[in-house]
């Protein structure tokens, strides 16, 4: 129960940053242009630091196998809740793509870091890395329908892509960057929390409260993020050994974040619903506080026995 208390404390945490991002909005501090700025600082600056500051380790073999895991296991609970979100709402593009990815990367890694410490990272930033590729390719088409919005440039040119390759190079090599490189990287990566939850604050003031609490689609997505895929990925995991606890339990975190905010994004580049967007994000992670710790708590009871 220790580490559920610590993940109920750092989801909190995480709320009150986001507050403050609705607060800013509402007295006009920050503004929509402000806040779509911010998530460009977070995908071409915050995320890459993140995924880079977690590979610059020691090499060291089970480092590597546990990375090896990391990466199988991510696929498999990857495509378990593309799977799921494909059957449950097929007529439904946005919700279909939020309930598939998850807010792994900016809510999924910080609460990693904070539960099972900077070592987990390592192994999550796999799952973060596939989730990026995954939606700049499979999400595209699954809200336009158009193969041809499909480019082989963005994927090889994401920077979550880049940076992980990047990493893992740094990782497998005998190189070491200097110390003032490793420490503006580490920098960086600490600012993850909260600029990604004071944008997403920015999303959630311009949803009317009581449009969020009454729109019964937004509810059966965040039910499917939350729950559906939570239990059937807690019940995939357990399949794997016992000895990769850790490891196991840092997958389930990210697997089992709200529903990701590139969904808001995504569908204002491609002209879908905005707004049903942003409500499916903010009411999941508005419930979050209450799943993930619970879920957490349930992963290590079962697979104790």
């Amino acid at each position: 129960m220790e580490i559920a208390a610590i993940l109920l404390r750092q989801i909190i945490i995480m709320f009150l940053f986001m507050m403050i991002g609705l607060w800013l909005f509402r007295t006009g501090k920050l503004t929509k242009a402000g806040s779509k700025d911010l998530g460009n600082v977070l995908i071409y600056v915050i995320m890459p630091c993140v995924v880079l500051n977690a590979y610059m380790t020691e090499f060291s073999r089970e480092r590597l196998v546990g990375l090896l895991w990391a990466f199988g296991l991510s696929v498999a609970t990857l495509l378990l809740a593309m799977v799921i979100s494909q059957v449950i709402f097929r007529r439904h593009p946005i919700e279909n793509f939020g309930t598939a990815f998850s807010n792994a990367g900016f809510m999924g890694i910080p609460l990693v870091s904070a539960v099972l410490g900077t070592e987990a990272v390592f192994y999550t930033s796999a799952f973060v890395a596939l989730l990026n590729i995954l939606q700049w390719t499979y999400g595209v088409f699954v809200i336009t329908r158009d193969r041809k919005q499909i480019s082989a440039k963005k994927i090889l040119t994401n920077p979550v892509l880049l940076s992980l390759v990047a990493g893992i190079l740094l990782f497998l090599l005998p190189v070491r960057l200097p110390g003032v490189v490793t420490s503006t990287v580490g920098s960086i990566a600490g600012m993850n929390a909260p600029v990604a939850m004071i944008s997403l604050g920015a999303y959630l003031a311009q949803t009317r409260l009581k449009e969020l609490f009454t729109d019964k689609t937004a509810y059966a997505s965040t039910l499917v993020r939350l729950l559906v895929i939570p239990l059937l990925t807690l019940a995939l995991l357990w399949l794997a050994p016992k000895e990769y606890m850790d490891l196991k339990l840092a997958v389930l975190i990210v697997a089992i974040t709200p529903v990701g905010s590139n969904v808001a994004i995504f569908a204002q580049i491609h002209n879908q619903n905005y707004t049903q967007a942003v409500k499916s994000v903010c009411l999941s992670t508005l419930c979050s506080i209450v799943t993930m710790p619970l879920l957490v708590a349930l992963a290590r009871l079962l697979w104790a026995c």
